[in-house]
């Protein structure tokens, strides 16, 4: 196996094709529920027998944890096929969208989960694919179409192998004097950005953490304050005459824009962000603030200023290795629209003012 086999797993499931994940204590071989059709399904498992995963924030959300075999927090939960349990059912039990319109009916029978590492791994390659954390599941079958371990996809997941790869001057309407540095990793196609302000002259910079948000960046949606705080950065940074804004591609708090959007679709049906994360089956936040740390070293810097309210990413650049020397607030007024967004931010997630 090879450093660059989670990129082939991540491609293989996102094509609806099975992968198996080897882990410290077992291998299964894995169906994603979201990109599966009937046809590959049956090829998958001719006999209907195999088993649905399921991470344990969405078995929580299914009343599942009542149950022994789904009852540790945090490990993934796997649901025993019954004859009715088809394609339609198993998407039906992935995706939130339709459970207050139709009501999950049941009874859901858990079983153990042997291979646990696997298992664990195999949801942590749906959020990185982008997807449900959803797969049917077997321990024998036919030839998967990736091979992967456990370690490679918590490898690929940590972005320790960020290298730059390109820099230009960027001259941006808040600062002429600016060159923005892309960074990839051998592993992953997606490209992280860091934008330097001004020069450095002995002082830690003003950094900033941004993750992605094309709703809020680009098309300027009033239900998160994303966009205007990236200007807002942006300006605090050139103000202060030397920074850097890292521009990390999780977009979703981590769950990619697909999943985002179909959290957006819960919070429309009352539910909060945090919620919202929740009954998806994923974690409230699934940022990985050691890219950061990772970028901040290839830039020179171990000794930041750090913009935020956030304290997460205040403990995830120490935990890292990067000292952050000050916390500078970052806040901005709220709209109509995102109100109750940061009001959920500040008490829910810790967010401070």
């Amino acid at each position: 196996m090879s450093a660059r086999d989670a990129a082939r797993a991540i491609d293989a499931i996102r094509r609806g094709w099975p992968v198996a994940i080897e882990g410290s204590d077992g291998w299964l071989l894995l169906l994603a529920v979201e990109t599966a059709d009937s046809e590959r399904l049956a090829a998958f498992d001719p006999d209907g027998h195999a088993d649905l995963l399921l991470s344990a924030e969405r078995g929580a959300v299914l009343k599942l944890a009542n149950q022994r075999d789904a009852a540790t927090p945090g490990q993934a939960v796997a649901v025993e096929r019954a004859p009715w349990l088809d394609l339609p059912a198993a998407l039906a039990l992935a995706d939130p969208a339709g459970d207050l319109a139709t009501p999950l009916k049941g009874p859901y029978r858990t079983r153990p989960i042997v291979e646990a590492d696997a298992a664990a791994a195999a949801l942590t390659l749906a959020r990185l694919a982008g997807l449900l954390p959803a797969f049917f599941i077997a321990r024998d079958g036919g030839e998967p179409a990736a091979h992967v371990t456990a370690q490679e996809i918590a490898e690929h997941d940590a972005g320790d192998r960020l290298a730059i790869v390109a820099r230009a001057r960027l001259p941006i309407a808040q600062a002429e004097q600016a060159e923005i540095v892309a960074f990839r990793s051998p592993e992953d196609a997606g490209e992280h950005v860091a934008l330097l302000i001004g020069a450095p002259d002995g002082r830690p910079p003003l950094v900033r953490l941004h993750s992605e948000c094309l709703t809020g960046d680009v098309l300027g949606s009033l239900k998160c304050d994303c966009g205007p705080q990236l200007q807002a950065a942006l300006a605090a940074i050139a103000a202060s005459g030397w920074g850097i804004l890292l521009y990390l591609r999780q977009e979703g708090r981590g769950i990619g824009l697909v999943n985002k959007l179909r959290a957006y679709a819960l919070q429309d049906q009352g539910f909060d962000t945090v919620e919202a994360n929740l009954r998806l089956g994923f974690a409230i936040d699934a940022r990985d603030f050691g890219v950061a740390a990772a970028m901040l070293r290839r830039l020179g810097q171990d000794r930041v200023r750090l913009l935020t309210n956030n304290p997460a990413k205040v403990a995830g650049l120490e935990a890292a290795g990067v000292t952050v020397v000050e916390r500078v607030p970052h806040a901005l007024p709220p709209n109509p629209h995102n109100a109750h967004y940061l009001a959920v931010k500040r008490d829910r997630t810790g967010h401070l003012l």
